[in-house]
């Protein structure tokens, strides 16, 4: 619990060992199980990496199962079922355990670090993201071990992963795990954003920002608005296959597209999701293992923000089959091929930056141009796609796969490998010994290139993907041992790798500061690096992939810096503008505890209640989680104001919960952005069925019910307007927050009364997206109530004053979003009916 003294003081620790010292008793993790209470970026970070590479290994056993059974005709080493779990299992622990989990915990370990701050913004709401990943991604690989496990492809196309054709738990298992395990991802996603976006240097301005950084900010805002319709689409999905909504079932006016549409809205920015990190990397690296600066850091910005922009408008590129219309295939075709662009002017930055420098070929550099050579391959066929007359021949067959492999593989592992060499050190103090590196790496590209360029090969020639056994007269096997020799040869180089690494964790050669002669701020830092960083915080007045760590770094360390001293016992770190870089406040950070950990536990009791079928424990397992979320709240409050702190170099800043926008603001600020995101793709699957799914109009039904709809409207506007007499102030506070309270409750319940009223929800997806979309908006309203709740618990224990009214603020933000969402909500059911009442399409 942090100590609420209304101190303002500082103790200077007078030498560099004292105050070490000092930093190290307030920040640091403690040992044995006191470390499942870490919430330091360092250790969450490590986890992360760590875990994501056991994954990592996983799936590599199941693609050389796969490897196994297809390298020759009529194969029994695996039957149908048993294939198309390994296959569909392969794909899920690539893709979601494994790919974004790695590059999370690379950024959540370095971010902080390069930015020049002590921790990231939230560091409890990461280690809650770890554990719900660890939990959620034991539930998939659990569910394999019993062979329950997904069956459906990655993708759980439907009417496959329907009930009628996929009856048993499978399905569940991924719908609810991945679920899951989204969680994790998207308060990555916002700790990442906000981490960037205020917790700088003082003078590091957006312009000064590390390349690293711009990345990372690119790939967070992605996936705010990238995930959450493939959690609404796997939260439709469940209802439907659990309470038999027919959202996607097209003889009760559902589409089975409306699943592919949702899925593709993220699937097709995944790939640049996972990418552009490895592309971070790569940009930090390359200059300086050429020793010279980054080539076109403006241009490369501006690449990656189109780049971003444009996978958003691909996701049809993975439907030209299924019946678009021809103009909306030329466009999708035309952007397909536009996103070529930017990704090459980054390849051409790279170059043009080794062209000028002088390139050390070291064992990161090794693998650099390992993904220059495979990547490119990939994003040639990856044009070749793009082209509809094209990927009507190829799609589906083993090209797609190959051309899958080489640009996640190109464009991450080989990156990822050479981060790894690159940064090992760092976290480990050691340098690579390089006795295995270069024989583990030509195993991995030869290996890798014999794979799939054979499988391009056995796809030009037909060979369709997911099948588990091909006849002999289709002249495949040849082409197919081939991959499956290539695969083995390929496995052997990673576990080459693997003993490499371990190699150089336990016997590398101990160095020191910045071995490789880097510009960024990580380096400053000691090797490992300290549970705060740094002794003190840096100004910054240069771009920071020039700086200067082994002359920045014994200065930071003797306390020269901002906050060179301990306060209360406080984990202080700064806040700048968002553009400028100008000192904006001080943050306390909260101690490391348990409860990221309890509250991921009852998160799981949530979802193995509804996996298991037991409805009547979710809600216990919800209030549970609700409540242990509260309880994260007191550690961070201040029950005095305190005023201007002191921070070094004569400046002063007020404490975080005395601004009006905080992180914590901030934060939900993107978490609603992510929010409207989800609600924006329910609103539109409703309108989608409407204009394309079979089986519309629906019957003669009327579902609109004028009367609860205007009382739950007047009482959502009531609740965003009541919360505005919530000043701070005695007396008006508490009368606003108790009119808004009990507001959102008359919402709640004249909106029960609606759903209560739908007849026969199951009958029809006319029926089942008001009902959802009647559901979304109780539920905000529901949590507004208890945001209002909370606002009257925090001033009746002295939380709040007029200077101090985070909460407040934090609350009217949602009881703003929550009165415009429901007010579309409500209006929805009426323009639905009204056009299916004009006679449909």
């Amino acid at each position: 619990m942090m100590d609420n003294r209304p101190e303002t003081g500082f103790e200077t620790a007078g030498s560099p060992i004292r105050l070490h010292r000092q930093l190290n008793a307030i920040w640091g993790s403690g040992q044995g199980l006191q470390r499942l209470s870490a919430v330091n970026h360092t250790i969450v970070g490590i986890r992360f990496m760590v875990t994501a590479l056991v994954f990592f290994a996983i799936g590599g056993i199941l693609a050389m199962l796969i490897r196994t059974q297809l390298a020759s005709t009529n194969s029994t080493f695996l039957d149908a079922a048993q294939y198309a779990q390994v296959f569909t299992m392969h794909g899920v622990i690539m893709m979601f355990l494994f790919a974004i989990p790695f590059f999370e915990g690379l950024a959540i370990y370095l971010l902080p670090k390069m930015l020049g701050a002590r921790d990231l913004a939230f560091p409890r709401m990461s280690a809650y993201g770890y554990w719900c990943y660890l939990f959620g991604g034991s539930f998939l690989v659990a569910a394999l071990l019993f062979g329950i496990a997904p069956d459906g492809g990655w993708f759980m196309y439907t009417p496959l992963s329907s009930r009628p054709y996929s009856p048993g738990i499978n399905a569940d298992v991924w719908l609810l795990g991945i679920t899951f395990v989204e969680i994790s991802a998207l308060s990555a996603a916002i700790e990442i954003t906000v981490t960037i976006l205020k917790l700088r240097s003082p003078g590091m301005s957006l312009t000064r920002m590390p390349i690293f950084a711009w990345y990372m900010l690119v790939v967070a805002a992605m996936m705010l608005i990238g995930f959450p319709p493939l959690i609404l689409g796997s939260i439709l999905l469940e209802v439907e296959r659990a309470f038999d909504l027919p959202f996607f079932d097209p003889t009760r006016g559902g589409d089975p597209l409306l699943w592919q549409h949702l899925f593709w809205l993220f699937g097709h920015p995944e790939v640049y999701i996972i990418f552009l990190p490895a592309a971070g990397a790569l940009s930090t690296i390359i200059p300086v293992l050429s020793r010279t600066r980054l080539e076109g850091y403006g241009l490369i910005v501006a690449a990656i923000v189109a780049m971003a922009f444009l996978s958003f408008g691909l996701w049809v590129h993975h439907m030209y089959t299924v019946g678009i219309p021809h103009v909306a295939l030329s466009f999708f075709s035309a952007a397909s091929a536009l996103v070529a662009i930017p990704t090459g002017i980054q390849i051409f930055a790279w170059l043009a930056t080794m062209a000028h420098g002088r390139p050390q070929f070291s064992i990161p550099m090794l693998h650099v141009f390992g993904f220059f050579f495979v990547f490119v391959l990939g994003g040639l066929t990856g044009v070749m796609l793009a082209m509809v007359p094209f990927d009507w021949q190829a799609h589906d067959t083993h090209f797609v796969v190959a051309h899958l492999h080489y640009v996640l593989v190109g464009g991450f592992v080989f990156p990822m490998m050479a981060a790894a060499y690159y940064w090992l050190p760092h976290i480990t103090g050691r340098q690579p010994v390089q006795h295995l590196s270069k024989p583990a790496f030509w195993l991995v590209f030869i290996g890798f290139n014999v794979t799939f360029f054979a499988m391009h090969l056995t796809g030009l020639r037909g060979m369709p993907r997911r099948v588990f056994e091909y006849p002999q007269e289709a002249g495949w096997e040849v082409l197919n041992f081939v991959s499956s020799v290539g695969g083995f040869v390929m496995t052997i180089g990673f576990a080459l790798v693997a003993v490499d690494l371990i190699m150089l964790v336990r016997y590398g050669r101990r160095f020191r500061r910045d071995p490789w002669k880097a510009g960024t701020l990580e380096w400053a830092t000691p090797t490992p690096a300290t549970s705060y960083n740094f002794g003190s915080l840096p100004h910054i007045d240069n771009r920071a992939d020039a700086l200067e760590p082994s002359v920045l770094g014994p200065d930071l360390a003797a306390g020269r810096g901002y906050l060179g001293f301990t306060r209360n016992g406080w984990m202080e770190t700064l806040t700048v503008d968002m553009v400028t870089g100008r000192l904006d406040h001080v943050v306390v950070l909260p101690r490391p505890t348990y409860l990221p950990l309890w509250t991921a536990i009852a998160t799981a009791a949530f979802f193995a209640s509804l996996l298991a079928k037991l409805y009547w424990a979710t809600p216990i397992a919800l209030l549970a989680v609700i409540a242990l979320f509260l309880l994260w709240t007191p550690s961070t409050g201040l029950k005095q104001n305190i005023g201007p702190l002191e921070v070094g170099h004569g400046e002063r800043a007020l404490h975080h919960q005395e601004v009006a926008q905080p992180p914590s603001w901030w934060a939900v600020v993107f978490a609603l952005a992510a929010d409207a995101t989800l609600y924006t793709s329910l609103i539109f699957g409703g309108f989608f069925l409407w204009l394309s799914a079979p089986n519309w109009p629906p019957p003669d039904l009327d579902f609109t019910f004028a009367g609860p709809s205007i009382i739950a409207g007047i009482a959502l506007l009531g609740a965003a307007l009541s919360t505005r007499l919530a000043d701070g102030r005695s007396g008006k506070t508490v009368f606003g927050l108790a009119i808004t309270l009990v507001a959102h409750l008359v919402t709640v319940g004249a909106l029960s009364v609606v759903m209560l009223s739908l007849p026969a929800p199951t009958s029809h997806a006319a029926l089942a997206s008001a009902l959802a979309v009647a559901a979304y908006v109780t539920l905000h309203a529901g949590i507004g109530a208890v945001l209002a709740g909370y606002g009257l618990w925090r001033w009746h224990a002295g939380y709040i004053s007029v200077q101090r009214k985070l909460d407040l603020r934090i609350g009217s933000l949602w009881h703003d979003y929550t009165a415009i969402a429901g007010l579309v909500g409500l209006a929805f059911p009426f323009v639905l009916q009204s056009l299916t009442g004009a006679g449909g399409r």
